[in-house]
This record gives C-alpha cells, sequence and structure tokens, in this order.
C-alpha cells in the first residue's frame, strides 16, 4: 500500500469539513433576559415567535371544564353571541436567563387566538 499525499489531504479537508458541520449545527440556541424575551415576543403571533425560536419542545390545548355552560347560562351569558376563543400553550427549554450563568428551566407562551398574550418562566416543573 503506497501513501498518497492527495488522499491524506483529502481526508483531513473532509473530517474538518465534517467537525465543523457539527459544531454549527449544535451550537447554543440564543439565550434572552427576562426583560428581552417579554418585550421580543409578547403581543407576536405563532410565526413570529416560531421563526426566532424554533418549534417549542411541547404544546398544549386549553380544555372547557365540563360543566362551564351551566355556570356561564346562570350568569347571564350567551355563549352563542360571542366568537370562540382558542387556547394554547408552548413550552421551550433554557432560553430565558435568571442570571449570568443560569437558565430557567421552562418558559411558557400562552396564545389567545394565535397571539402571545401570557408568558411564565418556571424552574419547578
Amino acid at each position: 500500500m503506497q501513501f498518497s499525499f492527495k488522499k491524506a489531504l483529502t481526508t483531513v479537508a473532509m473530517a474538518s469539513f465534517l467537525v465543523a458541520s457539527i459544531s454549527v449545527t449544535h451550537a447554543a440556541p440564543k439565550t434572552y433576559t427576562e426583560n428581552e424575551f417579554l418585550s421580543t415576543f409578547s403581543g407576536k403571533n405563532k410565526k413570529v415567535i416560531t421563526d426566532k425560536l424554533g418549534a417549542p419542545f411541547k404544546k398544549e390545548m386549553s380544555v372547557k371544564p365540563s360543566g362551564a355552560n351551566t355556570v356561564m347560562l346562570k350568569a347571564g351569558a350567551d355563549e352563542s353571541k360571542s366568537k370562540p376563543v382558542k387556547v394554547e400553550m408552548w413550552y421551550y427549554k433554557n432560553i430565558v436567563k435568571y442570571d449570568p450563568k443560569r437558565t430557567y428551566k421552562e418558559t411558557e407562551i400562552t396564545f389567545v387566538n394565535d397571539k402571545a398574550m401570557n408568558i411564565a418562566f418556571f424552574n419547578n416543573r
């Protein structure tokens, strides 16, 4: 077997490219301070948030409690005259800092009719 400088150089170049591409794809996601996050995402729609943060690790839909219609009727509310409301929660991990070295474990964004209406940060879930 003969040593080929051209083969060795090609192998080193390919290995360097592979290592560089892996480090780029596994780069740490951008983190925000609480105020940065709130000012950047409050009131924004799902598309804006997905474009900047990517897909959440978890999504949940709000469910109307059983018996809610009865309570609303007793209170005098006529549900037939109101618009339907869609409430959805999205969860992201480790994207908001509460000090220079630590991040909240989870950030919850609550959407009401596809608009971010509430943002909460959690460490205890």
